[in-house]
């Protein structure tokens, strides 16, 4: 029993320290890393679609909020920007390390990967040839 228990001891390490890799997303294949921002951004969507200004604030990153509240409290500065609201599935998700951009039929959304979780940095982002995207909200 005792040979047993120590041959477990390993395997138990490597499955705590990997389950501890993939929560930080540090370790999170890129398709993992992919289906966490779609789903930050898709929640964001769906928050602005039913004018839930407490959720769609809740995912928006510090600096974002930060520069969104710097004339008005989060909600009413969000109603203001007029946002589109995307409708439907992303149609494409790119994740470059901890950064990425979500592209819906009507919005781009770029987000950024936080301790706990996908938040949004920018939105309502259209992009320009040979130029940054142009975005209604952003943050430094």
């Amino acid at each position: 029993m005792g040979a047993i228990l120590w041959c477990m001891r390993p395997m138990t390490g490597w499955l705590l320290a990997g389950a501890v890799c993939l929560a930080t997303s540090g370790c999170a294949t890129v398709s993992q890393r992919a289906e966490a921002a779609e789903a930050a951004a898709r929640r964001f969507e769906r928050a602005l679609t039913a004018a839930d200004d407490v959720r769609a604030c809740g995912v928006l990153a510090p600096a974002t909020r930060e520069e969104l509240e710097a004339e008005a409290p989060c909600g009413p500065a969000l109603a203001a920007l007029q946002l589109p609201a995307a409708a439907g599935p992303a149609e494409r998700v790119d994740v470059y390390g901890s950064q990425a951009l979500v592209v819906f039929t009507q919005d781009n959304v770029f987000l950024a990967s936080f301790p706990d979780g996908w938040r949004v940095t920018a939105a309502g982002c259209t992009p320009r040839p040979g130029r940054p995207y142009h975005c209604e909200l952003k943050g430094d």
